[in-house]
């Protein structure tokens, strides 16, 4: 996968939402953003693409996704327990029927021994099931760790709705 592959990715997702009368939201912590950007450079998008949020700190995942503080106590941020809180509480928050959700660290600080610089999380979750989560290390600097991480997002939710 390299990055001259998103178009074909955003065209073969945008083709399958509309096929199913799909709509999608994104809930972006690292990547800040770049996973809509990447969907809503398709013309068109707004037919099933509904909204992205960026939720940076912990205090924007609890005020406009519901994760419980317990949650960043317990697992941290970085966590699938985050990205699976963070995907359901959009599918709660807004009319959509899949919900995709990144968090991790990009660098060039805030890594640890457990979490460290380009550590990964992604859900993806289709209303009325749970959410799934993944967990990736990538590798370079604070860029490569953003365009990789949405590119796999971006992937592994065609994965999901091609199955």
């Amino acid at each position: 996968m390299n990055p001259s592959d998103i178009p074909s990715i955003v065209q073969r997702i945008a083709d399958a939402l509309i096929r199913r009368d799909q709509r999608l939201a994104s809930a972006e912590s690292c990547t800040g953003g770049l996973v809509a950007k990447l969907l809503t450079d398709r013309p068109g998008s707004s037919a099933w693409f509904e909204r992205g949020l960026i939720t940076y700190t912990n205090q924007a995942k609890q005020d406009l996704l519901g994760v419980a503080p317990a949650i960043f106590r317990d697992h941290g941020a970085v966590s699938g327990e985050c990205v699976a809180a963070m995907a359901q509480g959009l599918l709660e928050r807004a009319p959509v029927d899949w919900a995709l959700s990144v968090s991790g660290v990009a660098g060039p600080g805030g890594g640890s021994a457990d979490k460290p610089v380009g550590t990964v999380w992604l859900g993806w979750a289709q209303r009325g099931d749970a959410a799934s989560t993944q967990r990736f290390q990538f590798d370079g600097d604070r860029e490569a760790v953003r365009a990789a991480a949405a590119l796999q997002a971006l992937s592994g939710l065609l994965q999901r709705l091609a199955s």
